[in-house]
């Protein structure tokens, strides 16, 4: 199996193009603790080679990249020339994915709030342009039969009024129901879309209980429980054991149940 590694940050050094990939440095500083009697592990730089396809669908520039949070996934290489890889280790990239920045979350949760609040002001409005017109039809000199039916046009007008908020409740999309899936399943995800970390991939889960879930998707077609995706970089976040039987039964798609960035 070939090794896989992900790293996640920005980048340290300027943006250099070549004919067909483009490279940058990234560093990752070790943990902190280390097993009793070894030494703690330091910073390790790394340089990340990117084919220019894969970088120009992120949208990042030269400029953009120094400041953006990344997530690298890829494999490590030892073969490339020193000049083109001053970093310690090089990775072959095979996903690149721009992180959403804190301030950006923050600023499209101000904008949720504030949306409700312009909405329920516009019944008043159509309420006072209602009030408006019928006291320019009373003051109006018209006969009475025609008085009569312009005040029935203006009374019929306000129920339509009061109506709407009930039509646009009525209108709410309900929650899509996923048929044949575990409990609690919110989407099916594209199995080669999920980015495993590389925390998992050192781990090995139990056999005889990964082989449990084998038979269970043998028998029933399906996993026993959703596994648990982060929303917007689509990081598996738990659920490895099933990740593994899906990957052995190659299922195209997997179902998930999101968990958002904090």
């Amino acid at each position: 199996m070939p090794h896989k590694i992900t790293l996640t940050g920005s980048a340290t050094g300027p943006l250099r193009e070549y004919d067909r990939y483009v490279a940058f440095d990234m560093r990752e500083k070790g943990s902190p603790s280390a097993p009793k009697g070894l030494k703690k592990s330091t910073f390790i730089s790394y340089t990340v080679f990117v084919a220019k396809k894969a970088f120009n669908k992120t949208g990042l520039t030269k400029k953009s990249i120094m400041h953006e949070k990344i997530l690298i996934q890829g494999e490590p290489t030892l073969d490339i020339p020193i000049d083109e890889c001053p970093g310690e280790v090089g990775v072959i990239c095979f996903q690149i994915t721009v992180l959403p920045n804190k301030n950006d979350k923050e600023k499209n949760k101000s904008d949720a709030k504030k949306e409700p609040k312009q909405e329920a002001s516009t019944p008043s409005e159509a309420q006072k342009n209602t009030e408006s017109t019928r006291l320019e039809e009373e003051q109006a000199p018209v006969s009475q039969p025609v008085a009569d039916e312009q005040k029935k046009e203006v009374e019929t007008v306000q129920p339509e009024a009061e109506e709407t908020p009930v039509q646009e409740k009525k209108a709410e999309p309900k929650p899509k129901t996923l048929p044949n899936q575990p409990k609690g399943t919110q989407d099916l995800l594209n199995f080669e879309d999920i980015i495993v970390p590389e925390e998992f991939l050192k781990t090995r889960p139990n056999l005889e209980k990964t082989q449990k879930v084998i038979d269970f998707v043998k028998r029933t077609g399906r996993l026993d429980e959703p596994l648990t995706i982060e929303k917007d970089s689509k990081v598996l976040k738990d659920g490895y054991r099933r990740y593994i039987v899906a990957k052995t039964v190659k299922m195209d798609k997997v179902p998930v149940v999101y968990e958002y960035q904090k």
